[in-house]
């Protein structure tokens, strides 16, 4: 016998587990980051709208859903089943196709509200004895897509016909042309305690169906099959052929009903005679009402549901580390160029790269062609030009080592910026003007008279500060203006000023370099917190 157990911890632990998969991101490109997409949506899935719902509610009506490839006739199975026209039939149907939940009217509340499928809009037309009340606008459960199902509804349809404890859904068409319906059919089935279906002589080896039945499989759902619209005088070889194929598969003890071809099988609303049915009927009658028989069925697939989990999350766990890895590699190729150019700028500056061009015949001229703010200003340029070839230095190979990674994909590659120039400049200009009140302080202090001239002064350090050996004289005439104290004082401060400039122009740089890539928030967090949460559930089964 199988059980369920509804334990109060394990719902915990499995609503726990359910919000860590919705935590989940993956935004970069690697190679299995779509399959492991599809993986946190189908998990997503099928918590959302079987397992938790299932657990917190056992005693609710056993669902089948009615699922296959196009013109395998679901819908006037459907329709047969419960001796009504309920959903519509035929192989031509509008292009988007609401699915049909069919019960009795006492078990219409299991339905009416979020319980199951909770991204979809209930709506139900009611029939002449019934009041008409409003189509059921309950929000979607957000799973974290990005975007709401907010425009898909699920029709609701009682008939009396159908028996207590049993409710049915017809299911777009698994091989649908239109992708929004194949992803609804498989969300559908998977909703499902008891997996029908369908398939037709014609078509029972075509390959999306076999695949649902793998699936079916693997997660030990309850799972029947109807072989529908099967010619008379092939039925026996048909039918031998299907149960072979499905002994092969190792499905050969699934419950297996053929449903030959008639007159109502071409669609158009017919209904087929109620003994061409009787049998599915039959036995989903017995394991919607039968206690023993419905505890299995219904169990067999909760538990199956639940035994996958501990398959599929750590797959879900190394794709969220292989998104890390990918970022960390990004990220570090970011760091690395910057550090690398910061390290090459200051053994430039010991070298008095600065002091070149215009800045170098600005210093010759100093001080009988060259006023102290000329001097300043030369300076200035030369240093940001030094600065701006670092950042195009490091984006160079930044964009190198991106190239190599495919995760790169999702982050934009760091091309020429023709504001960092602007950015670097009004720094320098900020650095420039911290130096002068540096001098203008200094120069305050001293008990001289006359007082040194604090544009002079600066000048003076500037120059010492970013010269190398080539400006060594400048240090010297600063020391003879201000006294060799103040001088060696002001060095030292001034030389701390240009180290943190230097790092903090770089950082900055890199920093937004690194923005895209930290606005796809992708940290090593998720997958401790899944396998944290999968070990807690196993430890309560």
């Amino acid at each position: 016998m199988v059980t369920l157990d509804v334990r109060p911890q394990l719902l915990d632990a499995l609503s726990a587990l359910r919000d860590r998969v919705a935590s989940v991101r993956l935004p970069l490109p690697l190679p299995g980051a779509p399959r492991a997409r599809q993986t946190r949506a189908e998990l997503l899935a099928q918590l959302d709208d079987y397992l938790v719902p299932r657990l917190k509610a056992p005693e609710a009506p056993m669902l089948a859903v009615v699922g296959g490839s196009t013109g395998a006739g679901k819908s006037t199975l459907v329709n047969s089943l419960v001796g009504r026209q309920v959903s519509e039939a035929g192989v031509l149907r509008p292009t988007t196709r609401t699915p049909v939940l069919v019960c009795h009217p006492d078990d219409h509340h299991w339905f009416a509200g979020m319980r199951v499928l909770p991204d979809l809009m209930r709506v139900w037309v009611p029939h002449e004895e019934e009041e008409p009340p409003a189509k059921s606008r309950a929000r979607p459960r957000d799973r974290g897509y990005g975007h709401t199902h907010a425009t898909r509804e699920m029709r609701i349809e009682t008939v009396s016909t159908l028996p207590r404890g049993l409710a049915l859904l017809d299911a777009p068409d698994i091989d649908s042309l239109v992708v929004e319906n194949r992803t609804l059919a498989a969300e559908l089935i998977c909703a499902a305690d008891v997996w029908v279906m369908v398939t037709t002589a014609s078509r029972y080896a075509d390959a999306v169906p076999w695949h649902l039945l793998r699936t079916a499989k693997q997660y030990k759902a309850t799972l029947i099959t109807v072989l529908d619209r099967v010619p008379h005088q092939v039925l026996a070889e048909v039918s031998r052929q299907y149960g072979a194929l499905l002994t092969k598969a190792g499905l050969g003890d699934v419950p297996r009903f053929t449903v030959p071809e008639l007159p109502e099988s071409a669609g158009g609303g017919g209904l087929l005679p109620a003994s061409a049915v009787a049998p599915l009927y039959a036995w989903l009658a017995h394991h919607a009402q039968d206690p023993a028989a419905r505890q299995y069925a219904v169990g067999r697939t909760a538990l199956g549901a639940l035994d996958s989990l501990g398959r599929r999350m750590p797959e879900l766990a190394s794709a969220v580390a292989a998104q890390h890895a990918a970022a960390v590699r990004l990220t570090s190729a970011v760091e690395d160029a910057y550090r690398r150019e910061g390290k090459r700028v200051r053994g430039r500056l010991d070298h008095g790269a600065v002091l070149a061009g215009d800045a170098l015949t600005r210093w010759r001229g100093y001080p009988l062609d060259t006023t102290p703010d000329e001097l300043l200003d030369s300076l200035a340029e030369s240093l940001a030009a030094l600065l701006q070839c670092a950042v195009a230095a490091a984006d160079e190979r930044i964009a190198e080592a991106w190239r190599r990674e495919p995760a790169a994909g999702a982050v934009a590659l760091p091309a020429p910026d023709r504001e960092a120039g602007e950015r670097i400049g009004m720094a320098v200009r900020r650095w420039r003007r911290v130096l002068e009140e540096l001098a203008e302080e200094e120069v305050a202090k001293l008990d001289k008279q006359p007082a040194p001239d604090p544009d002079g002064v600066a000048a003076l350090l500037v120059a010492a500060l970013l010269g190398g050996k080539r400006a060594r004289p400048a240090g010297e005439k600063l020391a003879e203006r201000i006294g060799a104290q103040a001088a060696l004082r002001l060095r030292d401060r001034g030389g701390e000023l240009v180290g943190d400039h230097l790092d903090q122009v770089l950082r900055a740089e890199r920093d937004r370099r690194l923005a895209p890539l930290e606005a796809l928030e992708v940290s090593p967090e998720p997958q401790a917190e899944l396998i944290a949460a999968l070990s807690v559930l196993q430890k309560e089964r």
